[in-house]
Formats: C-alpha cells, sequence, structure tokens
C-alpha cells in the first residue's frame, strides 16, 4: 500500500476557530492526522497527514478551499514569510511510492487547485518545472505584496491556475523527502544575533549543507529558524552544536529548541547516540524498535 505524508502551512495562527475549520476539512476520508501546530507570532499552522495518496490529495484540497474563503493576505501579518493563505503543500514519499511518482501527485494537486479554487499555483522542489523555482524561498522572494505587485511579470507566471492574485495569494506545491522544521531560540531580545547566525549556518551563503534558516523575534526572543532538508546530509545534532558554538561566540546561551511538526525517529535517535555517546547505537537497541523488529520477523 501506498503512503504518503503531506505537511500543509496555512497563513493562520490566530484565530481558532479558522485553524480548526483547516484541521476538520483535512480529515477527508481515510486521512490520517498526525499532528497540527500554530504560531500566534508566527501567524502560521502546520498540519501534517498521511494516508493513501487519494485520500491525502482529497483532504489537503478542501482545507485549501477552506483558508481560500477564510484568509485574507491583505489583512494578513506576522513573521513568517508567505504568498499565499494556503502557503507550501509539501508532498513526501513515505512507503510503496518514490519521490518521482509523487511529483505526479503535485502536479496533479497544482492543477486541481489552479482549476478548480482559481488560485495562481506554483511548482517547487523535486516538482519544479524551472531550476528558479526548486527552492521554496526563491518563490517567496517580496512575498505576498512582491506578488501583487510583479504578479505580470514573465518568471510570475504560475504553473497552473490564472496570472492575477486576490485574497487568497498562491499555493506553492511540491514534492520532497523529509524535511525537519526546527526552531531554536536564544537567550537574548537581540534579532540581529538571530539574522546572522541563520546567514552563516544556511547552505545559500556558504554554511551547512541542506540547511535553509532565517532569523525572527519571538515573542521578545531571538529565534533562529531552520528547515533541515536532509539530516543525512546534515544530520540535526550538527545544525545544533554549530548554533550553540556560534552563539557562545557572541556570548549568549541556547535558551531551548521546538520542533514543528514531526520528523522521522531515526533522526532524533543519532543527536541522542551523538550527546550521549552511544557509539553503534540504532533503533533496535530500544524496547519499541526490538519489538517493530520481532514482530516484522514472526510476520
Amino acid at each position: 500500500m501506498s503512503i504518503i505524508e503531506c505537511v500543509p502551512n496555512f497563513s493562520e495562527g490566530r484565530r481558532p476557530e479558522v485553524i480548526q475549520a483547516l484541521v476538520t476539512a483535512i480529515q477527508a476520508p481515510g486521512v490520517l492526522l498526525l499532528d497540527h501546530s500554530s504560531d500566534m507570532a508566527h501567524n502560521r499552522s502546520v498540519i501534517t497527514v498521511a494516508g493513501a495518496p487519494e485520500a491525502v490529495l482529497e483532504g489537503v484540497f478542501r482545507a485549501a478551499a477552506v483558508a481560500a474563503r477564510t484568509i485574507d493576505l491583505f489583512a494578513h501579518r506576522g513573521e513568517h514569510p508567505r504568498i499565499g493563505a494556503t502557503d507550501v503543500i509539501p508532498i513526501v514519499p513515505v512507503t510503496g511510492i518514490t519521490l518521482a511518482e509523487c511529483v505526479i501527485l503535485a502536479h496533479r494537486l497544482g492543477k486541481r487547485i489552479g482549476e478548480e479554487l482559481g488560485l495562481p499555483v506554483y511548482l517547487y522542489a523535486a516538482a519544479a518545472t524551472r531550476p528558479e523555482r526548486l527552492r521554496l524561498p526563491d518563490i517567496r522572494r517580496g512575498e505576498f505584496e512582491g506578488l501583487v505587485a510583479n504578479m505580470q511579470q514573465p518568471e510570475r507566471t504560475p504553473d497552473y491556475g490564472p496570472a492575477q492574485v486576490g485574497p487568497a495569494g498562491a499555493v506553492v506545491v511540491g514534492a520532497r523527502p523529509f524535511l525537519v522544521a526546527y526552531n531554536i531560540y536564544l537567550a537574548t531580545p537581540q534579532i540581529e544575533i538571530a539574522r546572522t547566525i541563520a546567514k552563516q549556518i544556511r547552505e545559500s551563503s556558504g554554511g551547512l549543507p541542506a540547511v535553509q534558516a532565517k532569523g525572527f523575534l519571538v515573542e521578545g526572543q531571538a529565534q533562529v529558524s531552520i528547515n533541515l532538508l536532509d539530516a543525512s546530509v546534515t544530520p540535526l545534532h550538527v545544525v545544533f552544536e554549530t548554533v550553540a558554538r556560534l552563539a557562545s561566540q557572541q556570548h549568549i546561551a541556547i535558551d531551548r529548541s521546538e520542533l514543528i511538526g514531526l520528523m522521522p525517529e531515526r533522526v532524533m535517535l543519532a543527536a541522542a547516540a551523538h550527546f550521549l555517546k552511544l557509539e553503534g547505537f540504532q533503533s533496535t537497541n530500544t524496547i519499541e524498535g526490538a519489538m517493530r523488529q520481532a514482530a516484522a520477523q514472526q510476520a
């Protein structure tokens, strides 16, 4: 059985009734709701679902329709960059399906959103149709306001849907491997320190491979917001240690960190093994992992 994960991000984190409507809409028959979180400062909600491709695509489309009706980007304010009410829809292969097949699903969903919701749709990551649209930050440059001002420019021509922008903005749809969305809070209100560290660690500025990062001020505290695109290239613990080292050079401590959405178990186990110096540690060294292996062998 083919299983995909989808982690749509919506530009709403402050109105509980809208957030609940999105969570309800996405749970089409066959869709497993794995996680959802909202952030008032970023004014953003992230919902994680999984299931068979047809079910997940239907649920995500329903949620995108709710977002288009209820979220007005002309009135939206928040720390996080955005170009749409449904800002980004990544499709991730889990089991029984390839990334290439997820690219086909991204095109199907993008086409439907463009035709039935009348929204401009841009394809990114493995589904990108242009090299300059591989990276989400490049598509989102200038944010919603920039999109409104420059929609008629050739480089802004959407992959699907009309070349015009309304209150719901545009939607970015793509296919990619698992991504870890991870924030590190610094023990300081100095946002410039967070921005400097973010620039030092992100790949596009010559930092860590497969890392995207930005600095924000969240409720009076500097935050380094990180997207780890491939934890097999740069492990999570390397990201943490690098931020901690760069912060200590500014005489700043790490206050705490947070996970947005979910991460593969192997990423956390690798971090635990690193910090505990457990050589050769793997999932089957845990009770739960050993039980899963034993059950699989008996099946």
